[in-house]
C-alpha cells in the first residue's frame, strides 16, 4: 500500500499534466492575440487584450515549474491529437461578424473546462512535493474564474440579437461535443465535477466587463470633416437599403458602380450603420462602417478621397456576411 504522503501523482505525471495545461494556455494566448485585430466590438477586443497578458503569465508559471519536476522547462504538448484538433476548431471563427462564436469558444467552453481540470488537480495534489504546483494552480483558478465571469457578461451583451444567440448556442454544442470526444486537456476525459461557480466581483482595474461595455457604448467623436460625414451617412444608408444607384452616387470614377455591393447586401436584412474606425492617411481617409441587422453584421472597409465638390469612395470592400444559424 502506498504511503499517504505519496499523493495521487508522481513527479513525472505532474510534469506531463503541466505540459498539457501549458499547451492549451499557450495556444489560447496566441488565438486571442490573433483575434484582436479581427474583432470590431470594443468590449470583446479589450477583453481579449487583457487576457492575452494573463495567459502569457500562466504559460510562464507552468513552464518554470517543469524543471523542478525533473522535466525540460517551457515545454508544451497536447495530450492527444484529438485535443490539438479541438484547439484548431476553436480558432476557426475569423470573420468580423463571428465575435460571439469566438467568445463562446474560449469563455463558454475552453476556459470552464480548464477551470474544472485545475480544481480537480487541486483536489489530488501531492502533499510532499506539490505545494509549488498547488500555488500555481490556485493562481490559475482565481484568474480563470474571473475570466469566465467577464466573458459571460460580454457574451450576454453581444448576444442580444436572436440570430447571434442561436449561432453562439450551436457553436457551443459543436465544441463541447468535440472536446468530450478528445478526452479534454489531459486526455483522461472531462472532470467528474463541474467548475465551482463562485467568481469574484470584477475589478475595475483588471477586466471589468461592465466597464468595457460602457466604453463600447460611449459616443465616439471621430475627427470627420462635415462633408465626409454626409458622404459616409449617404453611403451607409444606401448599403443598408441595398440601393445600387445610391451606392454608386458616392463612388469615385472608375470604381465599380455599386450593383455588386447592393446585390450582396440585398440578400440580408441590414437595418442600421455606424462608423467604427477612422484614420487619416495624407489627404485620404480610411473608414470602417459596421452594417447590422437581425441576420448578423458585416464590415464595409472604405477609402475616401476629396473631389472638387465632395468626397468619393475609391474602395468599398465588404467582409463575409453573417448568415442565420
Amino acid at each position: 500500500m502506498a504511503h499517504p504522503l505519496a499523493g495521487h501523482t508522481s513527479a513525472d505525471d505532474s510534469a506531463r499534466l503541466i505540459r498539457h495545461y501549458r499547451y492549451a494556455v499557450e495556444r489560447m494566448m496566441r488565438i486571442l492575440g490573433g483575434w484582436i485585430a479581427l474583432t470590431p466590438e470594443l468590449s470583446a477586443k479589450l477583453l481579449f487584450g487583457r487576457h492575452v497578458w494573463d495567459n502569457a503569465q500562466h504559460a510562464d508559471l507552468l513552464g518554470k515549474r517543469l524543471p523542478e519536476l525533473r522535466a525540460q522547462a517551457h515545454v508544451s504538448e497536447p495530450a492527444t491529437p484529438a485535443f490539438a484538433a479541438f484547439m484548431r476548431k476553436l480558432e476557426e471563427p475569423s470573420r468580423p461578424e463571428q465575435t460571439v462564436e469566438r467568445l463562446v469558444g474560449v469563455y463558454g467552453v475552453l476556459k470552464p473546462h480548464l477551470l474544472a481540470c485545475y480544481e480537480d488537480h487541486l483536489r489530488r495534489v501531492n502533499a510532499v512535493y506539490e505545494p509549488p504546483t498547488e500555488r500555481i494552480i490556485a493562481r490559475l483558478i482565481e484568474d480563470e474564474r474571473r475570466h469566465v465571469h467577464a466573458g459571460a457578461t460580454i457574451i450576454r451583451h453581444l448576444s442580444a440579437a436572436l440570430a447571434s444567440a442561436e449561432r453562439g448556442a450551436a457553436w457551443r454544442r459543436a465544441l463541447e461535443a468535440q472536446l468530450a470526444a478528445s478526452g479534454g486537456v489531459t486526455g483522461a476525459g472531462l472532470p467528474a465535477f463541474p467548475p465551482v461557480d463562485d467568481a469574484p466581483a470584477p475589478s475595475r482595474s483588471s477586466d471589468d466587463a461592465r466597464e468595457f461595455i460602457r466604453l463600447e457604448q460611449s459616443p465616439t467623436r471621430w475627427p470627420v470633416p462635415e462633408a465626409l460625414a454626409r458622404a459616409l451617412d449617404g453611403l451607409g444608408r444606401a448599403l443598408v437599403a441595398g440601393d445600387a444607384v445610391g451606392v454608386g452616387r458616392w463612388l469615385a470614377p472608375g470604381v465599380d458602380d455599386g450593383a455588386d455591393l447592393a446585390t450582396r447586401l440585398a440578400r440580408t436584412a441590414m437595418a442600421r450603420h455606424r462608423v467604427v474606425a477612422f484614420a487619416k492617411i495624407g489627404d485620404k481617409r480610411l473608414v470602417k462602417i459596421r452594417l447590422e441587422g437581425e441576420s448578423g453584421a458585416t464590415i464595409a472597409l472604405t477609402r475616401w478621397a476629396p473631389s472638387a465638390d465632395d468626397w468619393r469612395a475609391e474602395l468599398v470592400e465588404l467582409s463575409d456576411l453573417a448568415r442565420p444559424a
